[in-house]
């Protein structure tokens, strides 16, 4: 990691689960800048994790993401697209403001902020992107099509821009996640649906992926042996994506 110690990191979605542990794996080396909704919450992170710093925003209002990145007035070397929301509905069901929240939150954000904090990386000729996906872009889940839609439209983004940034010493590369444990695993909505029991069933390896392996995934991309990987749509998903 020396090669790259120091360098400024932002990481969205980084008040919990995924994105809450991908920030603390990065903050002993590196300038670790955090999001979310809460003003409060994000400042009792900073405070306990030697993150440098937080802005509060919500990503699906309007200007949002201008506002994060002038907010923090920071130039990023590497970006870590983790923010995203997972709704669990039959298509017939779902309501409008679902449908718009979650195409400016899982897509318009990310592309957004990379506009936004690419030219830097440019002008350096040096930069590391890396989109936090999900198993049901790549394989479709059932009751999840618009959760499924946005994810699956992440892998396209990041295959357009690979080829787009690759001259200038960008990588980008996207992590599909399958069952995690996080908090999502304990959500009551989600538990009325499925059990524990049930979800491990459908899971080859019989186990949720836990946070540490995705972060330990966004290391090695960010790192210099893994420069040669761009545009790549990488599943850790304890075999998910196969089948069982």
């Amino acid at each position: 990691m020396s090669t790259i110690s120091k360098k400024n990191i932002l990481v969205t979605g980084s008040s919990r689960g995924i994105g809450l542990n991908i920030a603390k794996h990065f903050a002993q080396d590196f300038n670790v800048y955090i999001t979310g909704r809460s003003s409060d919450k994000l400042a009792k992170l900073c405070s306990s994790n030697n993150f440098r710093g937080f802005f509060p925003c919500d990503l699906t209002q309007d200007n949002a993401s201008e506002k994060l990145y002038k907010g923090l007035n920071i130039n990023f070397d590497v970006f870590i697209n983790n923010a995203g929301e997972y709704i669990y509905s039959p298509v017939e069901k779902l309501n409008h403001e679902d449908i718009i929240g979650s195409l400016k939150l899982n897509i318009l954000a990310p592309l957004e902020l990379i506009k936004y904090i690419v030219p830097y990386m440019k002008e350096q000729k040096w930069g590391r992107i890396i989109n936090i996906g999900s198993i049901s872009g790549v394989m479709g889940e059932a009751n999840a099509s618009l959760y499924s839609m946005t994810k699956a439209s992440l892998i396209g983004m990041t295959k357009a821009l690979a080829l787009e940034l690759a001259q200038d010493n960008i990588t980008i590369n996207i992590i599909n996640p399958g069952w995690v444990d996080t908090e999502l695993i304990n959500n009551e909505n989600l538990e009325s649906d499925f059990s524990k029991d049930e979800i491990i069933e459908t899971i080859p390896q019989r186990r949720f992926v836990t946070p540490d392996e995705i972060a330990a995934m966004c290391e090695f991309l960010i790192s210099d042996k893994a420069k040669g990987i761009t545009g790549q749509s990488i599943n850790i998903c304890a075999g998910l994506s196969l089948g069982f």
